[in-house]
């Protein structure tokens, strides 16, 4: 007898329905074919103790068992659902007639428990366009799936649930999430980190407000202890808050990737990775034997964090260039290619030499000029003309550190973020991949990042004195324009042009 049950394959962030057809016919063997990967076809002896663990038994005759569409590669465990499901109604077991209206992800353990998958979400939004009218995946991902309207999901926790579903003998309650008061949450989301700790660093705020308003890479330079990591870190508790479609977004990489917690259903804060130095490329920028999304990718929409930049391998950080250009990364094999989003806002720090207190006001340095040009020269050219905004952090004085008055809070900063978000929502709404100024093309810096005479000659001076590059020229009219819309002012002025100049101290330091 030949049945057919359905499961789907993710590749990138999206999700491909696969048919499994199991037939059964006189003999004694086991078939499965269909370009299985080790796991999938380990499931023969899974499937076997899950429904002895149940009462049911792999039938004494001869299974053949197809994965379709048979080019493409299946991977991982999550398929043991629908196969056992598929050889118990090709034996006559269980009723086969609602097996077409769902789709059904699930690892079984030994006793037949169902255990948690990966990319419960791009799979239901595929399930949902194809037209099943049902996804019966493990309860732990059922609230992920659940934001998914026009499908039903049900949660189930064992194989006999399942079995039961399908035999009509008991009825499963759809699991429902209101995605718009999910959604709002992310409006009442606390931190536990805020901008009124701060002590000092005024003119820092100033221009991780500049950052985060128009999207920018941003690097700081500065000693050991002078606060660079701690102000990154409060960099999310400025930024706007997702919009639904980012977050749904963000949610399907971090599903793919197998990050989201037991029942959560959405992403409702901007992420910040912070991956540390001994980071591998492919970790760092995805892919790998059987491809998944890289930290870059994980940051998408939200904020990756390098710290201590210099002691990243330089390889890794080159892989970095093309990404932070195209806002996608690209993994190809021979056979495929998978696409991820990694649209992110790039903040590192670094010391100034290896010691770490070069030009420190009161700590001597112990680095030649060798060492020190030697360190520095660990960044490339290429990859500091991608970051828009370079900042020198200095140690806060004694006298400001004992200062107890509340500085701005991050709420505030965030309001004036927010506002400068919106007046750049505005400007390019009728550009389908542009939201904020740290986007622009060329064409677009040309037409709204025009300057007048006075800030002409301003800027014809510091490309002279800093010999900067055509990138770090456009680098400094993005930002202009970003500091010209949180003074909410159409034109980019002389002044708004100044401090974006003073943004790129790296190029300073060069000369």
């Amino acid at each position: 007898m030949l049945v057919k049950t359905y499961g789907s394959a993710v590749h990138g962030i999206n999700a491909q329905t696969i048919t499994i057809e199991v037939d059964s016919s006189p003999g004694i063997n086991f078939f499965l074919v269909g370009l299985p990967d080790s796991a999938v076809k380990e499931s023969q002896q899974r499937i076997e103790a899950a429904l002895r663990s149940n009462g049911y038994r792999l039938p004494g005759r001869k299974i053949v068992i197809n994965m379709a569409p048979a080019d493409i590669r299946k991977e991982g465990s999550h398929y043991d659902l629908p196969l056992a499901i598929g050889i118990l109604a090709a034996s006559e077991q269980i009723k086969n007639d609602a097996l077409s209206r769902y789709v059904m992800m699930g690892e079984l353990g030994l006793d037949g428990s169902i255990l948690p998958v990966r990319g419960a979400l791009p799979i239901a939004i595929n399930a949902r366009d194809e037209g099943f009218e049902g996804f019966i995946l493990p309860v732990q991902n059922a609230a992920e799936a659940a934001v998914v309207k026009g499908i039903k999901i049900y949660g189930v926790t064992t194989l006999h649930e399942v079995i039961d579903f399908l035999n009509g003998e008991h009825a499963l309650s759809p699991v429902v999430i209101n995605t718009e008061e999910e959604f709002e949450k992310q409006h009442r989301c606390s931190y536990d980190v805020d901008f009124a700790d701060v002590k000092g660093q005024e003119n820092v705020k100033r221009a991780l407000e500049v950052a985060a308003a128009g999207g920018h890479n941003m690097i700081m330079i500065g000693p050991p202890g002078s606060g660079k990591t701690m102000l990154a870190r409060r960099i999310p508790t400025i930024l706007p808050p997702l919009t639904l479609e980012e977050a749904l977004e963000t949610t399907k990489i971090h599903s793919v990737a197998g990050k989201i917690s037991r029942n959560v259903s959405l992403i409702t804060s901007r992420p910040f990775r912070a991956p540390h130095h001994t980071i591998s490329d492919v970790a760092l920028v995805g892919g790998g034997s059987y491809p998944q999304p890289g930290e870059i990718s994980l940051a998408h929409n939200g904020v990756l964090f390098l710290d201590e930049l210099p002691e990243f391998k330089r390889s890794v950080l080159e892989v970095m260039r093309q990404p932070m250009e195209d806002r996608k990364i690209t993994i190809s094999r021979s056979r495929f290619s998978i696409e991820y989003p990694a649209s992110f806002m790039l903040v590192a720090s670094m010391n100034p030499c290896p010691c770490g207190y070069y030009n420190h006001p009161e700590k001597p340095c112990v680095c030649s000029e060798t060492m020190v040009h030697r360190y520095m020269n660990k960044i490339s050219g290429p990859l500091l003309d991608r970051i828009d905004i370079h900042l020198e952090v200095v140690p806060v004085p004694l006298e400001k550190l004992s200062d107890y008055r509340p500085s701005e809070n991050s709420a505030t900063i965030r309001q004036r973020v927010i506002m400068a978000r919106s007046i750049q929502h505005q400007r390019y709404k009728e550009y389908k991949d542009i939201h904020y100024n740290a986007q622009m093309n060329s064409r677009l810096i040309k037409k709204y990042c025009s300057l007048n005479e006075e800030g002409q000659k301003i800027l014809k001076q510091a490309m002279e004195k800093l010999g900067l590059s055509a990138r770090a020229y456009d680098r400094i009219l993005k930002v202009s324009r970003t500091i010209a819309d949180l003074d909410q002012c159409d034109h980019i002025l002389p002044h708004h042009l100044a401090e974006a100049i003073q943004y790129r101290s790296l190029d300073r330091n060069k000369r």
